[in-house]
């Protein structure tokens, strides 16, 4: 039986292309790329839903809260060594009006939530790995995505991965802050690129051989 890895995030997960508004096809994607370097003895679940958040229901489109749906989802794809939750870059919209703090708190909350899943082998619990994204890039507010993100996203993206350092440390779950290690696209500078993800799978790489 293959390991099985399930990578639970946003658009940066399902592959959004900025330039073409359309997904990075198989290949190109951060998940087939690490897919492709732990070789035939793992399998890589894509579970990546654009305008994802970790907690916030959001009153302008259905279902994307992650909370609400990743125990059907870790259960539906059980059984599980890893989960890889990279959540928060939607949960800086202006609209929610969270912290950096609170959207740490939110991301917290669903990694035990994954944790306490009983997805793992035999009804085991899988093991977790929380990403930070990338932080978004300040310029963002001058392109397509400013009006509908609101202000103050940048700020936030850049606080978080020191909030997730501090209220992970006790939790048995680990952790990788992305910041500084790679860097969002130069389009809505919200979103990785075809460059971007291939850095970004050889960073996720290195981070699973230490773990498993």
């Amino acid at each position: 039986m293959k390991r099985r890895i399930v990578c639970f995030g946003d658009s940066n997960t399902w592959g959004y292309n900025a330039e073409t508004l359309e997904r990075f096809p198989e290949g190109a994607r951060w998940t087939s790329l690490l897919a492709d370097m732990l070789g035939t003895d793992f399998q890589v679940v894509e579970e990546g839903l654009s305008g994802r958040t970790a907690v916030v229901d959001d009153p302008l489109f259905e279902g994307l809260s992650g909370f609400q749906y990743i125990h059907p989802c870790l259960m539906s794809h059980a059984p599980l060594e890893l989960v890889i939750i990279m959540l928060g870059t939607n949960d800086t919209k202006q609209r929610f009006n969270l912290t950096a703090y609170n959207i740490a708190q939110g991301i917290v909350r669903l990694s035990l939530k994954a944790k306490n899943t009983p997805a793992g082998l035999k009804g085991a619990s899988p093991k977790v790995l929380v990403i930070s994204p990338p932080p978004i890039g300040k310029e963002y507010y001058q392109t397509g995505v400013g009006t509908s993100m609101g202000k103050g996203c940048d700020a936030k993206s850049e606080e978080l991965s020191l909030y997730l350092v501090g209220l992970l440390s006790t939790q048995d779950i680990e952790f990788l802050d992305t910041k500084g290690l790679i860097t969002m696209n130069h389009t809505d500078f919200m979103h990785l690129d075809e460059e971007g993800h291939r850095i970004f799978s050889k960073i996720i790489f290195n981070k699973i051989k230490e773990i498993l």
